[in-house]
């Protein structure tokens, strides 16, 4: 079974079903999927933010908000550590802004337990970090 780390762009992605998600959903299919609590965090929060800058129906938030806690049991989910934060790791020449960071170190903590198969974003400059520190980029 393969091991995806999946970040809080790819999941919104397939939740909204935005460009791309069946490519990204058929890709979680029957995957062991993983990630950070930054997760849910940031992806209530961008939920929110959608529907209060209306490109997400208002009557549509509640059920959404639902999916991402019901979604939430597909995951295995890492905590933020201090060992997570006090990894010394940073790619070697991007500079990922501080959650984009807190996401690779989390996929690093599992790659590093057990290989995973891909680290899923859309973010090209996380994508480039990703590669910089050895994940492979699904």
């Amino acid at each position: 079974m393969k091991r995806l780390y999946v970040d809080t762009s790819a999941y919104l992605c397939v939740v909204l079903g935005e460009d791309g998600a069946a490519t990204i959903a058929a890709a979680l299919e029957g995957a062991q999927l993983h990630s950070s609590v930054l997760l849910v965090l940031e992806a209530r929060r961008n939920l929110v933010r959608l529907a209060r800058g209306g490109q997400v129906p208002t009557a549509r938030l509640n059920a959404l908000m639902v999916q991402v806690a019901d979604d939430m049991r597909l995951f295995t989910l890492r905590d933020v550590s201090l060992e997570i934060c006090a990894d010394p790791t940073l790619p070697a020449v991007t500079t990922p802004r501080s959650l984009d960071l807190a996401h690779l170190r989390t996929a690093l903590w599992f790659h590093r337990r057990q290989r995973l198969d891909g680290y899923l974003t859309l973010d090209e400059h996380q994508q480039e970090a990703a590669r910089e520190l050895g994940l492979p980029v699904a």
